[in-house]
């Protein structure tokens, strides 16, 4: 069995045990999945939100919800992903509901291209930090600053691409947008993302 096989096995016999004791409406079964997975959830919303009390009140909401679908829940996956997919819901409808800001132009992020096709200002390779945690916590930290700065559009898309690690479908389907969509806002999310953080590891760099 492989590695990573072997890992998941255990996780599935309790995703099994626990789903169990949930469906027999054992309140310490519910408050084990809260304790379980409520850390990993409510980052989750936090990252999609950027409000730490919208965040609680969504990762709340998300667990009862759960907890009512329970029944329709076939155990294809873990629970912590089926939740994941909850939560990640959940936080697009709390976006939804939030007063639409007229959102910046994301043009002058874009590379700009010369007559010959070229890139105008080609990237330069970063100097990343190698193993050191405290170096590598501070170019993550980074990474989500720049996030936040992409307009909501973009911003969402590499989200669920990216970081939450949902395929092109699954963020299409949650979008309720063509696949095409996705792609080409992905696209540009990353290439507006790098034009960030050029600016800011170069100006560090010099």
């Amino acid at each position: 069995m492989r590695d990573g096989a072997a890992a998941a096995a255990p996780s599935r016999a309790r995703d099994e045990a626990l789903l169990e004791r949930l469906r027999a409406g054992e309140e310490a079964a519910f408050e084990a999945l809260v304790r379980t997975h409520g850390g990993p959830m409510l980052a989750v919303a936090r990252r999609m939100l950027r409000d730490p009390e919208e965040a609680r009140d969504v990762v709340q909401e998300a667990f009862l919800n759960a907890f009512r679908s329970l029944g329709k829940f076939q155990g294809g996956s873990l629970l912590s992903t089926w939740l994941h997919r909850i939560v990640v819901n959940a936080s697009l409808m709390k976006l939804r509901t939030r007063r639409r800001k007229p959102e910046t132009s994301i043009e002058e992020l874009l590379p700009k291209f010369l007559e010959d096709g070229h890139q105008a200002d080609p990237p330069t390779a970063w100097r990343l930090p190698a193993d050191e945690a405290a170096e590598r916590k501070e170019l993550l930290a980074l990474v989500r600053r720049r996030i936040d700065e992409l307009p909501e559009t973009y911003r969402t898309v590499l989200l669920l691409r990216d970081v939450e690690g949902l395929d092109t479908a699954e963020s299409a389907a949650l979008l309720g947008i063509a696949e095409g969509a996705v792609k080409t806002r992905l696209h540009r999310a990353r290439q507006a993302l790098r034009t960030l953080l050029d600016t800011t590891l170069h100006q560090e760099a010099s």
